[in-house]
């Protein structure tokens, strides 16, 4: 399942990000990948030690916080610190699989991959390509978002982004351990909790409410992993 997170950055936000990261040294993106994963990546990437990618991650996960599709679509237990990668002069990075498990810097801490998430920084016009491209049993889904939005896909597709031929394209990329690890599992949930929020709104003390809320609180008991 795909969910498309939209304005989970102000724009003013997405202006102090990019302000930000023009001031940023950047590094090759090939460091941070697995033998394979380096001979298909082609990009760069901010320094996770560094005060900027600190700064910025930061404000992501506190955006991350306060939004109620991610909250309800992810269902969070952990988040690995955002990170920032930037495509240009053909950058790419070719068809791969996430890792299964990532270590928290400094910390004896791993956070499970269940979802990866791409939350754009750059506006669709400012360059070309740079397409995510996520391979599911229903084919290929092709994501170009406007910058402060963002994509979750399941961490366990086969992805690449394609090549940018023209300006760059700038994003911030994570993973998230949820709650309820079962992709199809976190799907029920999201409509679920999407027709229980319709449901208060069209029949504001329905009986119903309290029945189904059950259910998903239930539903959440079983499938849930902490």
């Amino acid at each position: 399942m795909m969910i498309t997170i939209p304005q989970l950055l102000s724009a003013a936000e997405v202006r102090h990000f990019r302000d930000r990261l023009a001031q940023a040294e950047w590094t090759d993106g090939r460091a941070t990948a697995g033998h394979l994963a380096s001979q298909v990546k082609n990009n760069l990437q901010l320094p996770e030690d560094s005060p900027a990618s600190r700064e910025l991650g930061d404000l992501v996960l506190q955006a991350l916080g306060r939004h109620p599709l991610f909250l309800s679509g992810a269902l969070p237990l952990k988040v690995l610190p955002p990170r920032f990668n930037r495509y240009e002069g053909g950058g790419t990075y070719g068809p791969h699989v996430d890792a299964a498990v990532f270590s928290v810097p400094g910390t004896p801490h791993r956070v499970r991959s269940d979802l990866s998430a791409t939350l754009f920084l750059s506006e669709p016009d400012e360059y070309e390509g740079g397409e995510l491209t996520v391979s599911d049993t229903y084919g290929e889904h092709s994501v170009k978002l406007p910058a402060g939005d963002m994509v979750l896909y399941p961490g366990s597709s086969l992805h690449h982004v394609t090549p940018v031929t023209r300006g760059a394209r700038l994003a911030s990329f994570f993973w998230v351990q949820s709650l309820v690890r079962d992709d199809a599992q976190r799907a029920l949930m999201l409509e679920l909790d999407g027709a229980i929020q319709q449901l208060a709104v069209d029949a504001p003390g329905h009986p119903s409410l309290g029945r189904l809320t059950g259910v998903y609180h239930n539903l959440l008991r079983q499938w849930s992993e902490t």
